[in-house]
């Protein structure tokens, strides 16, 4: 790629002090907190703040923290060093029925021989609520699960939805401050785990409350959340709405993880772009076009682009859109993806290809604006494979 007031302060000083307001308390605060097992740190050092009212999404691959993090703030694990806060109260060292919050886990773990609503209505006979007021609440919170008419049914006469849907209820039936989900929606099949994405979204704005969602799916966490904190071994690596996540991120690990990015290392990026240093750009932010056709460049290519030629050396149709690798002339590869229009397919071809899309051997040029490319990148994660290209 080419690389193409005084006097508002004194008045403000001699306004009388009024009554200052004391600042709210996070309804989640982990600080400092580690946990070890053995020679692991699970969790190395946390620092963390979640607001009230917000719905916090806990993002990463496997064994990087995020469970242990939200078994913390649950009390079923103690830190070994660092506290723990729940709205300003230090929990460090309470039991997990003394705190104000409540877990609903990947496996719903309900009572096969209790009716639903018994099963929502539990605890709260565990708490020695009358039982008229307990099945009320339970009738309340099954309504608002959309499960009304259900309560009298055994769990195995559910579906896999229908019985997430109760563990939720279930929770949300004490009124806890803070509602910890640990993957909840991992055994639901692509469709079910979409509608119920939306689903807990709604419901979370509805009651108000704090939910902190444990998840390794990027684009659940993109979907739901209203904050989103990427963790990796053991550390918090990028706190921040999806949004500037996806479009910011502030190292080549959270680059690749959320989302697909490539990667331009510094050997390539200096043939490329004629500077040193690490790059990433997201596939959707590159386009193309044949180089074997001039006429399309001034509209597929901008002059304040950066440019860099290739040769496609693989297409993907993926129903909404296209997956291209195009290897590059400076020795490196890029994936580009390009949303398909509405236009003719070779029905008959093995691997069917939108009629005026790239095939594998065109020439070509791929460009993007340079405001996309995003300075960094953490060498060891590349060499582990974990980017593309």
């Amino acid at each position: 790629m080419i690389d193409q007031g005084t006097a508002g302060v004194v008045a403000a000083s001699a306004a009388p002090a009024g009554p200052v307001a004391a600042p709210v308390p996070a309804a989640v605060t982990l600080a400092g907190v580690t946990r070890r097992f053995g020679a692991v740190h699970a969790a190395d050092g946390v620092d963390l703040e979640i607001y009230d009212g917000e719905f916090f999404s806990l993002l990463g691959p496997s064994g990087s923290g995020k469970t242990t993090c939200l078994r913390l703030i649950a009390g079923f694990e103690r830190p070994d060093e660092g506290r723990v806060l729940l709205h300003g109260l230090d929990v460090t060292d309470r039991p997990p029925h003394q705190r104000d919050v409540n877990t609903v886990f990947q496996d719903y773990a309900l009572f096969p021989h209790m009716s639903v609503l018994d099963n929502i209505a539990y605890g709260l006979m565990v708490k020695r609520v009358p039982k008229p007021q307990r099945r009320q609440r339970a009738a309340e919170a099954l309504a608002l699960v959309r499960l009304e008419g259900y309560g009298d049914r055994r769990p195995n006469q559910l579906s896999g939805g229908q019985r997430q849907r109760v563990a939720l209820a279930r929770a949300l039936v004490n009124r806890p401050r803070v509602l910890l989900l640990d993957e909840p929606l991992g055994a639901l099949d692509l469709k079910l785990r979409e509608q119920m994405q939306r689903e807990l979204k709604t419901i979370q704005q509805q009651v108000g409350i704090t939910f902190v969602f444990v998840t390794h799916d990027q684009q659940e966490a993109l979907t739901m959340s209203d904050r989103i904190a990427v963790f990796d071994k053991g550390r918090v690596v990028q706190v921040a709405p999806p949004a500037d996540l996806y479009e910011h991120p502030v190292n080549a690990f959270v680059a690749g993880f959320v989302g697909t990015s490539n990667l331009l290392l510094p050997a390539v990026a200096k043939a490329v772009l004629g500077r040193d240093g690490t790059f990433t750009v997201r596939p959707e932010k590159i386009r193309m076009h044949d180089l074997d056709d001039a006429d399309a460049a001034p509209a597929v290519v901008g002059p304040a682009d950066c440019t860099a030629d290739g040769t496609v050396a693989d297409v993907a149709y993926l129903g909404s859109e296209t997956r291209y690798v195009v290897a590059l002339d400076a020795g490196a590869e890029l994936v580009v993806t390009q949303q398909n229009p509405r236009h003719d397919v070779d029905r008959g071809a093995r691997r069917p290809r939108p009629s005026g899309a790239f095939g594998v051997g065109s020439p070509v040029r791929a460009g993007a604006p340079r405001r996309d490319l995003n300075v960094g990148g953490e060498t060891d994660a590349i060499r582990n494979g974990r980017f593309l290209p």
